[in-house]
């Protein structure tokens, strides 16, 4: 999911749920809390199940997250140093 490139600019401090994680620019959000092992990022409404990354295209809408007060989905979103990452709190049912 990451690439280990020596000429690669430094990496870019990124935080999610206050836990503080590292990525690199240019990297989607979704892959950048992958490649740091977190594989979920919300849960589903009705079975609590986890939720994560899936299709990495912005179809399925399982990344979906919380940035500056705003939904996104987290493969669709590029990192920004700094950036306040939330989790998703969950209401309705499962489809």
């Amino acid at each position: 999911m990451r690439i280990h490139d020596p000429h690669r600019t430094a990496a870019v401090e990124l935080f999610l749920d206050g836990r503080r994680y590292c990525a690199h620019p240019g990297e989607s959000v979704a892959a950048a809390l992958f490649a740091a092992g977190v594989k979920t990022l919300r849960v589903s409404p009705r079975l609590n199940q986890p939720r994560g990354m899936y299709c990495l295209m912005g179809s399925c809408q399982e990344c979906l997250v919380m940035v500056n007060g705003s939904r996104v989905l987290a493969c669709q979103t590029s990192v920004v140093n700094g950036m306040r990452i939330e989790t998703v709190p969950e209401t309705g049912i499962d489809v």
